[in-house]
């Protein structure tokens, strides 16, 4: 164990007056933080910042004047020159200028992700067009359906004529369809043109049907059979199906680029670990040069200074310091770092000055490669709308053709006016194959079954994970901070001959009390717990790779490995068996000796979660593999997976492999969920057919998931499994409903059974059945509310 003075964070224990002072707010999170609770500070610019959490901590040391100065976020700047453009939906589609894509429609999003950002243009003109044709919808709905609503519909029949009403839906209905939703036309007319149908077509055909034969009716009444009028000689319309049906797709394409605004938003939180700068040394002795960080080649020689994110990869020639790898290894406790340690960029040094020489740069880091590997695993997922587009390529088709068959089966066989039954035929069958209930079929069961994962802690980001989570048959799991709460801990205490375990915490306790280091901050948590009184440290001094020493009273303390208390005079022989099992164990172990002789052994390691083993095992019996990873050290692994029934372990894997076992396992046939909670997931996370993030976890892995777990509940994933097995049947059930509908209506709508039995299908009734199949599709959604999720118990 070792440590180091004139750190820049705080211990639980300080001794600078912390107690006297007043209350201040975390600038990272804006919390009220009590200095003297012992929570994380850093020096800056000769002030002390408070922090309430190590994590607030690690973000403002690496760039404090974002959060002392934030600015107003600007528009994204232009892309560099030779970038090229893809298709969040189709990633084969590439070229070196934005616009549309040439197979679906959408908006094209640079291929190598940058860290300018502003506001996403296209989901901003979304968010207007929604709101307009929200407000021009609801008075085409009042006008059309008010007659069938008691108080309204007499108002309104009292103030327009049926007529009146057909005009002033026509004019609310038009900005709706050709400025709101120019888009679906747009989309439609490339997945023609491209000969690639897909919803946009089916939405297109329909919506333009509706609107343009409600157009005809309103402003040519005349050119209608008198069956199909009204007493007042006015013809039924349909402009509320048209922009109901635009709203519904406007409000789907908002959520689908909030999502893609959450992908990109992972990426940029990679590239912020990385600090703007680097600190570099003058040649011949002279001044430090404070350079932008794309300036820094291999060989420059670097400083680190306490608290600061080492700016590339290298390795330290000066100084010694514990540098926080979390975001690399995922182990809880920082590594300490001499001269000949290897450095990686984007990690937070923490309590001593480092000299450096740089080794990879720009896209070599190891923080670049990581980013490399986020943004190509999330260009990779396939959309949950690929069956809806495989279903409407060959469903579009077959209306069209069905609808083109009755107008001409009608003009030349049924009766006069046959032109005109024909048109109504037709306009029938494309109305009533609306695809309403095939459109909301998925949403409506994603958003109420999102909803219902959210009331009891799991987070559900995107309609892919719901619809992987089912299939899912490996679970990928971190160990640190996934299996285990992430947090050192003191979990026991073996006293020798003549110490008492409240005396060892006490001599312990008030030692560390001058420390900065990880272990000490366990030591005086379990202190504090115990209510063990603590005494000032006199001389004290920390011992690079050993531990630390000190006067507690008259008495002289030395805390740390065996061979600092043996030069102390303490044998540690009499609890080298309890060492070694408490080792195996997976923790780390520190000898007390008191006045040379050996007081005992504290035993320090991250604990297991309460229910992890629980939900292990639930999730076995549902015939779940189970591989951890960790960066951790293979014994501490082998230990924590032992008491888990945990089979499959690779342990001290970096990023890079931790992603590569993930795509080895899909390569397999496998379906991959990993669960993780650190920045070295992040690749792995979404690497994965479905990433699962504990919400006790780093922003980045949040980012890169398709489920957060909100209060890293294990159980939350056994609930987010048996939640998507809900839903997707809840979804095929109401593709059932449309599909039978449509198998149904279609063919009356068409004419087929006037021949036999005289039934033919107005618009009128095609326009209700289609509002029944809607129905039906949102009532059975509904029923996701009461699904009951168990889990497992600890």
């Amino acid at each position: 164990m070792s440590d180091h003075h004139g750190s820049d964070q705080g211990s639980a224990h300080d001794t600078v007056g912390a107690a006297t002072m007043d209350r201040e707010i975390d600038p990272v999170c804006g919390m009220t933080v009590d200095p003297a609770a012992g929570k994380p500070y850093f020096d800056h610019r000769g002030r002390r910042y408070h922090f309430c959490c190590q994590g607030c901590r690690t973000k403002f040391a690496a760039d404090p004047e974002r959060y002392l100065a934030p600015k107003a976020e600007a528009p994204a700047a232009p892309a560099p020159p030779g970038t090229l453009y893809t298709c969040p939906m189709h990633p084969e589609v590439q070229q070196d200028h934005p616009g549309p894509c040439p197979l679906c429609g959408m908006a094209l999003e640079p291929l190598v992700p940058t860290l300018e950002t502003g506001e996403n243009a296209e989901l901003a003109a979304m968010r207007r067009q929604f709101w307009l044709a929200l407000g021009l919808a609801v008075p085409v709905v009042l006008l059309a359906m008010g007659g069938h609503l008691p108080g309204i519909g007499a108002a309104l029949a009292r103030r327009l004529s049926p007529a009146a009403s057909n005009w002033a839906q026509l004019v609310l209905a038009t900005p709706i369809v050709f400025w709101a939703g120019s888009f679906v036309f747009v989309r439609g007319w490339h997945s023609l043109v491209n000969r690639s149908l897909n919803m946009f077509s089916l939405i297109a055909l329909g919506t333009g049907t509706a609107y343009l034969y409600s157009v005809a009716a309103t402003l040519a009444p005349g050119l209608f059979p008198a069956g199909f009028r009204g007493p007042d000689g006015v013809v039924a319309t349909y402009f509320e199906a048209a922009a109901a049906i635009i709203v519904l797709v406007i409000l789907g394409q908002m959520l689908e680029l909030g999502a893609r605004a959450q992908t990109s938003g992972a990426i940029r939180a990679l590239l912020k670990l990385a600090p703007k700068t680097a600190r570099r040394l003058g040649k011949d002795g002279g001044a430090d040069e404070e350079i932008p960080l794309d300036q820094v080649l291999p060989g420059d020689r670097l400083r680190v200074r306490p608290g600061e994110a080492v700016p590339v990869d290298g390795v330290v020639l000066e100084g010694q310091s514990q540098v926080d790898e979390a975001m690399v290894t995922g182990e809880a406790m920082p590594v300490p770092k001499g001269p000949g340690a290897a450095l990686i960029g984007g990690t937070v040094n923490g309590t001593g000055a480092l000299i450096m020489r740089a080794e990879r740069v720009g896209a070599e880091t190891v923080l670049a490669r990581i980013v490399a590997l986020v943004a190509e695993a999330q260009r990779s997922r396939a959309p949950i709308q690929r069956l809806a587009d495989l279903v409407a390529a060959w469903f579009v088709p077959a209306v069209i053709a069905v609808a083109l068959l009755s107008f001409v089966l009608w003009a030349m066989l049924g009766p006069a006016p046959a032109l005109a039954y024909g048109l109504l035929a037709a306009v029938s069958v494309l109305i009533i194959a609306c695809p309403c209930a095939l459109g909301l079929a998925t949403p409506m069961s994603i958003q109420v079954g999102v909803g219902r994962g959210a009331s009891l802690g799991v987070l559900v980001k995107s309609a892919e994970a719901l619809e992987q989570m089912e299939r899912v048959d490996t679970l990928v799991i971190d160990k640190t901070g996934t299996l285990t709460e992430g947090k050192p801990r003191l979990i026991r205490i073996v006293p020798a001959a003549g110490f008492a375990e409240a005396d060892i915490l006490a001599l312990a306790g008030s030692l560390e009390r001058a420390s900065e280091h990880p272990l000490a901050a366990a030591i005086l948590a379990a202190a504090n717990a115990r209510g063990v009184a603590l005494a000032e440290p006199a001389e004290f001094t920390a011992l690079a790779g050993k531990g630390v020493r000190g006067r507690i009273g008259a008495r002289r303390v030395s805390l740390g490995n065996a061979a600092l208390v043996t030069e102390d005079g303490a044998k540690p022989d009499a609890l080298i068996a309890e060492a070694e099992a408490a080792r195996a164990a997976g923790a780390s172990v520190v000898f007390v000796a008191a006045d040379g002789t050996l007081a005992g052994l504290l035993a320090i390691a991250d604990p297991i979660k309460d229910n992890a083993a629980a939900t292990l095992a639930a999730l076995r019996a549902e015939g779940v593999r189970i591989v951890m990873l960790t960066g951790d050290h293979r014994a501490t692994a082998e230990a924590v997976a032992r008491s888990l029934g945990i089979t499959e372990i690779e342990a001290e894997t970096l990023p890079e492999r931790k992603s590569d076992i993930v795509r080895r396992l899909r390569a397999e046939g496998r379906v991959v969920a990993m669960a993780g909670d650190g920045i070295n997931d992040a690749p792995a996370l979404a690497a994965a057919d479905i990433g699962i993030a504990m919400g006790s976890g780093t922003e980045v892995a949040l980012m890169s998931a398709g489920i957060t777990l909100v209060k890293g509940d294990l159980n939350g994933i056994l609930r987010a499994r048996r939640l998507s097995r809900a839903v997707m049947r809840n979804i095929r059930e109401n593709l059932f409903f449309a599909f039978v509908y449509n198998a149904i209506g279609v063919p009356v709508a068409a004419g087929f059974l006037y021949p036999w039995f005289g039934v033919l299908l107005s618009p009128v009734i095609a326009a209700l059945a289609m509002s029944l199949s809607s129905a039906s599709v949102v009532m059975n959604a509904l029923r996701l509310r009461r699904v009951r999720l168990t889990a497992a118990r600890s």
